[in-house]
């Protein structure tokens, strides 16, 4: 069976990277295409990777890239499986009475408008692949953190877009999957920076979590979204919203 050829975006560092370095655990004869706006960290897993990982430097919320990199997977080894959008932020951190509507769409065109402009992008290919869409989300999609409405509003939308384009396209699979709370810089950010915007409660729970050796490793979710991509998403769970430790990704997990 000839190797699976895979887009994850966001791959310079904590989700993202560890996402690339399971995939090539689980089935190092795969192709990988990433892009992050940071090239060392790029350039490190090229020399790691070879002739298997290959990369754009870029903004996700440049079209111009995605559409290159889509079309580099396309010319060079002739299809898309598999897309995992990983990259997105969380700032602004702020009340809704003080919201900076030009921060929130910022957040939006990255959080949000980015996938859907790669799942335009790319769609016909996954179709043709009879591939899948993984979209990393979060447990801010359907719960409360104080002054995270972009954040977690964005990630409702993109639990939306699982569903619809797990609908619209019979061909193509669609998930969107929380991590969990996981060891990476935005919970350093949270801790020492955005949190002070937080109620005193959240930013405590925040901090708890790191002192009481409760954030989770990122190889723990990653493995679940790298074996979703590797796999396909199950037909009993296309188009939903799930956590990474759910009982129907037991099998990913591991």
């Amino acid at each position: 069976m000839p190797a699976k050829v895979i887009i994850v975006t966001g791959v310079s560092r904590g989700i993202g990277r560890s996402i690339v370095d399971t995939i090539f655990k689980e089935e190092p004869e795969t192709i990988v295409y990433g892009i992050a706006r940071s090239e060392a960290p790029l350039k490190e897993l090229k020399e790691q990777y070879g002739d298997h990982f290959f990369y754009i430097v870029g903004d996700i919320t440049d079209a111009g890239k995605l559409k290159q990199l889509a079309a580099d997977a396309v010319r060079d080894h002739g299809k898309i499986d598999s897309v995992v959008a990983n990259a997105g932020v969380l700032e602004p951190v702020q009340r809704i009475h003080d919201a900076d509507i030009d921060a929130w769409k910022r957040l939006y065109d990255i959080n949000f408008f980015s996938i859907v402009s790669l799942v335009s992008i790319t769609v016909e290919q996954i179709a043709r692949s009879h591939g899948n869409y993984v979209f990393v989300s979060s447990d801010a999609s359907t719960m409360y953190f104080s002054n995270w409405g972009a954040y977690g509003s964005s990630k409702a939308a993109l639990n939306h877009l699982a569903l619809t384009v797990a609908n619209e396209e019979p061909n193509v699979r669609c998930l969107a999957v929380a991590p969990g709370i996981v060891d990476t810089s935005m919970q350093v950010n949270i801790r020492e920076n955005v949190g002070n915007n937080m109620s005193a409660e959240h930013h405590a729970m925040f901090k708890d979590l790191k002192e009481s050796n409760k954030l989770l490793d990122s190889n723990v979710p990653a493995t679940v979204y790298a074996n979703l991509a590797l796999r396909g998403v199950p037909e009993s769970i296309n188009g939903t919203y799930v956590s990474y430790d759910c009982a129907e990704l037991a099998s990913f997990q591991k």
